[in-house]
């Protein structure tokens, strides 16, 4: 499959777009400054997918310190995914692999040992698509989602 959509860091100037992305695809979404927040501290995990000159996709992370749940033992540098969308029309293409990939890059530039993320429990494409990627379910947690929903913490090894 010919790969039709370019990655690049995200930029201040691709804000609106990026929280276009976020409140067409999802229902949790944030503020302008926390986006910016996360795009000063955290400029390798903050990328966006593009295709024909138009924004279709973005991940946002964040490095935070804490004790590893896969056995690597003590405090360690984990990387937290904060929020992942595809626009529709940008679905099935390989953009949510490509970013996360990337994301997982640049974590282990800022020297980060796992991945994690939270996933709806019913977001089962996520699920497979994380699953693939070499995440695996290490806890539930009940109620995560403001709709009262579960989440799933999907965590991997970097």
């Amino acid at each position: 499959m010919q790969q039709t959509f370019t990655l690049r860091k995200f930029t201040p100037d691709d804000l609106q777009a990026v929280m276009r992305i976020n409140r067409v695809c999802l229902p949790e979404n944030y503020t302008d400054m926390f986006f910016m927040d996360l795009h000063q501290r955290f400029p390798e995990t903050f990328i966006v997918a593009e295709e024909d000159g138009e924004i279709i996709g973005y991940i946002m992370c964040r490095i935070e310190v804490g004790l590893s749940n896969i056995g690597l033992g003590g405090l360690v540098r984990k990387g937290h995914v904060v929020s992942i969308a595809v626009m529709p029309k940008g679905r099935r293409k390989g953009v949510a692999t490509a970013l996360l990939k990337a994301a997982m890059e640049g974590m282990t530039r800022y020297k980060a040992k796992q991945i994690f993320l939270e996933v709806r429990v019913t977001n089962h494409a996520g699920i497979e698509l994380y699953k693939k990627l070499g995440l695996e379910v290490s806890r539930t947690i009940s109620g995560y989602y403001s709709d009262g929903e579960d989440a799933y913490v999907m965590t991997k090894r970097l």
